[in-house]
């Protein structure tokens, strides 16, 4: 199957609220906050910067854009307009905060509008994401900067041992909710050639074993992908669901993903 996130604007309302689910969820971990705040230090925000969010989904990444001192406006774009709901509904009352239905390989942005711009998970679902990297840096201001943060979803793991049963369900929710596992391994090379210079890579490793909910979540979805596809049934998926959280009681849960992120300038 797709990833779901890339035909996002053909997906149906429960869809669409479960991948908010998701999202939120992702954002409340405290690994995936200190990934964030790690990368989000190394970037130079000039006074009075204006930001923008390529596929800011229910807009977690951009609230916590607006509480860095000297950001004067966010703005979060995405293709999904129930997502932006909700990103509306929660960021009440934020100020220096807006959203706006479009698509990061078609910004409705002139030339120059922003002096950063942040992809936050949004170029492994993306379909042709040179296209994205362009628009963001056709947007960016001179000597503006972008930072890239992404999974390397061909990395991840929750196997404790060959033939795990679990690793099925981790493979096939990449399957179904990512367009290229392996794209963070090519962002340098595409990044050089749509103009940007000055880039600084960095891998972060994410482990789960403890209070794996995030982790937990990929294995639901996993196994809902391959009852969804016809390779297994009901209930087999809902006894692999029932085996993740049986580690996780006796811990001995394990999951794995390496992440990367990238920031480069506009000369």
């Amino acid at each position: 199957m797709p990833d779901v996130y890339s035909v996002i604007t053909k997906a149906d309302e429960r869809t669409v609220e479960i991948l908010g689910d998701a999202l939120e969820l992702r954002a409340t971990d405290s690994q995936q906050q200190q990934m964030l705040a790690e990368y989000l230090a190394r970037i130079r925000f000039p006074p009075g910067a204006q930001v923008l969010e390529i596929g800011c989904g229910t807009g977690a990444i951009s609230r916590r854009l607006t509480a860095i001192e000297g950001i004067a406006l966010v703005v979060g774009i995405d293709p999904s307009a129930g997502l932006l709901a909700r990103a509306r509904r929660l960021s009440e009352p934020t100020p220096r905060l807006s959203f706006q239905e479009a698509d990061g390989r078609d910004l409705p942005f002139e030339d120059g509008r922003f002096d950063v711009v942040v992809v936050h998970t949004v170029v492994s679902h993306v379909l042709y994401p040179e296209r994205l990297v362009s628009e963001a840096w056709r947007v960016l201001r001179s000597r503006g900067t972008a930072a890239f943060f992404d999974g390397d979803y061909s990395t991840i793991t929750v196997a404790a041992a060959p033939h795990d049963p679990l690793q099925s369900c981790a493979m096939a929710c990449v399957a179904g909710f990512v367009n290229d596992p392996w794209v963070v391994r090519r962002l340098p090379p595409m990044l050089t050639q749509a103009g940007f210079v000055d880039l600084q890579f960095r891998s972060h490793g994410y482990a789960q074993i403890n209070e794996p909910a995030y982790m937990l979540s990929l294995i639901d979805r996993g196994a809902d992908v391959l009852r969804a596809d016809g390779l297994i049934g009901d209930d087999l998926a809902s006894a692999l669901k029932a085996e993740g959280r049986r580690r996780e009681t006796e811990s001995s849960f394990f999951g794995h993903i390496a992440y990367a992120s990238l920031l480069a300038s506009k000369a």
